[in-house]
């Protein structure tokens, strides 16, 4: 089995069984994709995200794990991000969703019912309302439970992405000195300047 298959045959099981046992098989499917989208964002949903290439009147949701945050996390960890915007897609669907992105008393209390405790802080005690909003599993709660049990099967993620090394940036400006009388100035590292006291060449730093 290909890497690529193995990753997301995790991850579509994952939703399969959660959606069984979380949600009494009630959601419809979606596309399940692994995208970076900012440093700190775990996951998003986006509703009828994709339509059908042969067929313009069959969309589909979207459901997207960021990778660059998968390293130093659980497996549970991650897959209670999928849980997450699984919720989301059931309030898209069966509830009345709220404005873009944000996170109503109604996702809070589907949240509770599935075993992820809401908060904006990761923490108990965080807000369980508003724009950015992350949780934590509650222990032997249905989600643990069921992701225990998925997990037994020898279903398992495995692999990290590495954080993407910025090249610097070149200087614009160097600092040139004189030898003689030690006067300063800065100017483009290809410059070539002369002191006006000492009339000598300075060097750069």
């Amino acid at each position: 089995m290909s890497m690529t298959m193995q990753e997301y045959q995790t991850l579509d099981g994952a939703y399969k069984f959660f959606n069984r046992k979380l949600f009494a098989s009630s959601l419809p499917e979606c596309l399940i994709v692994m995208q970076r989208k900012g440093k700190r964002n775990l996951g998003y949903f986006h509703p009828n995200r994709f339509t059908h290439r042969l067929d313009q009147n069959k969309h589909t949701d979207e459901i997207s794990l960021n990778p660059d945050n998968f390293h130093g996390q659980t497996d549970e960890d991650i897959l209670s991000v999928l849980a997450h915007e699984m919720v989301h897609l059931w309030q898209q669907h069966f509830d009345e969703p709220p404005r873009g992105g944000y996170h109503d008393k109604r996702w809070g209390r589907k949240m509770d019912e599935i075993g992820l405790l809401p908060t904006n802080t990761g923490q108990p005690g965080g807000k369980r309302t508003g724009q950015q909003m992350h949780h934590y599993v509650i222990p032997e709660g249905p989600f643990d439970i069921a992701c225990k049990d998925f997990l037994s099967s020898g279903k398992n993620l495995n692999w990290n992405s590495l954080p993407i090394m910025s090249a610097k940036s070149p200087r614009s400006k160097s600092k040139f000195t004189c030898p003689d009388c030690n006067q300063n100035a800065w100017a483009k590292p290809t410059a070539r300047l002369i002191c006006g006291i000492c009339e000598v060449a300075m060097l750069a730093e």
